[in-house]
């Protein structure tokens, strides 16, 4: 993974056209400010929106490489989804943040954004940042590190072992019903035992409403590839 840091705006990409972006802020001097740094680096500004509805409104099916998108806006829209409708464009996502708030960052890098940019950065920087996330790359810098370790200093679901069956199998691919089967128990046992697993991740402020996020979750605490062999039966 590449930093952005020691870049200088305007830096040449692999990309055979100018970056390609799109700015979700509610604060409209930070907008105006993302838009010029940008144009100044030779990018195309495609949409800027107070909130992600009216950027992806707004984009109307352009092409668009990077998503700068701000973590709280003022519109009550939640994180993971601000990230989930910014990547339906087709873009990846920058989160351009004050990054104090150290929750909101964990789920938007459990969402799938390309990694946090404070708000307190240079320009430069911000541009490089920019850059580098539309060539496809994801940052590696101290807000996503701090964030990453913080997840794991407290923000494990704690999953029991039968939970963690129920995790393990589901996430690979099988259908519930053939869940259930392989565990020996109901269906509608397997079913409590899959909502619980979504509220355990919730209270640790990792939300999983979809399938591809439990296998997200899966994958991040290392119940797959292969269970963890300690631990008790989930209905403890």
């Amino acid at each position: 993974m590449k930093s952005p840091a020691g870049r200088q705006a305007g830096v040449r990409t692999t990309l055979d056209h100018p970056v390609r972006v799109g700015i979700a802020d509610d604060h409209e001097s930070v907008r105006l400010g993302i838009k010029a740094a940008c144009e100044n680096a030779g990018y195309d500004v495609i949409f800027a929106a107070a909130t992600v509805r009216a950027l992806v409104d707004g984009i109307a099916g352009r092409a668009v490489d990077v998503i700068v998108l701000d973590l709280s806006l003022g519109d009550g829209s939640r994180v993971t989804d601000n990230v989930h409708n910014a990547q339906s464009t087709g873009a990846s996502v920058l989160v351009h943040s004050i990054a104090d708030r150290v929750a909101l960052v964990r789920e938007a890098l459990a969402a799938g954004a390309a990694g946090v940019i404070p708000k307190s950065s240079p320009t430069t920087t911000v541009m490089a940042a920019v850059a580098s996330v539309a060539r496809g790359d994801v940052l590696n810098n101290l807000e996503w590190a701090t964030a990453i370790d913080a997840d794991r200093d407290f923000a494990k679901a704690q999953l029991g072992r039968r939970e963690r069956d129920v995790l393990h199998l589901y996430a690979s691919g099988l259908p519930l019903k053939m869940v259930a089967m392989q565990l020996g128990i109901a269906h509608s046992t397997a079913r409590e035992y899959l909502d619980r697993i979504r509220v355990k991740y919730v209270e640790v402020g990792r939300p999983a409403p979809t399938k591809v996020d439990l296998l997200r979750r899966a994958v991040e605490d290392g119940i797959l590839p292969g269970l963890d062999q300690d631990g008790g039966d989930g209905r403890g």
